[in-house]
């Protein structure tokens, strides 16, 4: 699991500070407007607003934010946002994966560009980085909730590519395409997951030294600062 997204998911920007919270919400709350825009406003017919809100309430977003975040898919405005992926490299040949939801897209790009630069690195042309990665689904069932025969059964008789254990979680790994068809399959055993997300993951990681890692965090920090960002993915065990 080390190093296969930007924080292995929500779970790990719970602890972060009400100044750092109110930036989260936000990028929860497009990803939820999108998603409604996008499709059904009934999270029950829509699996990406499904799947959004359920990552919203991970990170103990209120409620009322979450239904002020989907009635604002119905307010017309010129904030049409699209999914916009730019690649690029940090020092010490790390590579890259920015997934943003902008209504700029050079703005976003320029903003992306500069804090790689800054930082050692650069700005890549589409597919610099993403044959470096899969691109698949991924939910993590907590074992409380289901067993193993039942949680491993369904998701492979649905098509899942890959299910195993690790520590107190079933991880099931899908193709993309297939992600929300699996993922509703165990919504029929299970209420809530830990984590369930499509993410880039790197083929083969890289092991850096604790100095090395501590400079690609910050770089991650500054790029989840940018408003446009919504998930980083990189190839570097940072649990180093």
């Amino acid at each position: 699991m080390a190093g296969h997204s930007h924080w292995a998911g929500i779970k790990h920007k719970k602890g972060r500070a009400d100044k750092e919270r109110s930036k989260i919400f936000s990028k929860l709350s497009r990803e939820i407007t999108v998603a409604a825009r996008m499709g059904d406003k009934d999270p029950d017919m829509n699996p990406r607003l499904r799947t959004a809100i359920q990552a919203a309430k991970q990170a103990n977003m209120p409620k009322n934010n979450i239904s002020r975040a989907i009635n604002k898919s119905e307010v017309a405005g010129d904030k049409n946002y699209e999914s916009l992926r730019y690649e690029g490299f940090g020092p010490f040949n790390t590579a890259f994966i920015i997934e943003t939801l902008t209504n700029n897209k050079n703005r976003s790009a320029a903003c992306i560009r500069t804090v790689l630069q800054k930082n050692g690195g650069r700005l890549g042309e589409t597919g610099s980085t993403a044959h470096m990665f899969e691109n698949c689904g991924i939910i993590h069932i907590e074992k409380n909730k289901i067993s193993e025969d039942i949680a491993f059964e369904t998701a492979i008789n649905s098509g899942a590519k890959d299910c195993q254990t690790i520590n107190n979680i079933y991880e099931v790994i899908t193709k993309k395409e297939d992600f929300y068809k699996i993922k509703t399959e165990l919504e029929k055993f299970v209420d809530s997951f830990a984590y369930s997300a499509i993410e880039w993951r790197a083929l083969n990681y890289l092991n850096l030294d604790k100095d090395q890692n501590k400079k690609i965090t910050e770089i991650i920090n500054i790029l989840e600062d940018l408003e446009d960002v919504q998930n980083i993915f990189i190839n570097t065990n940072l649990d180093n």
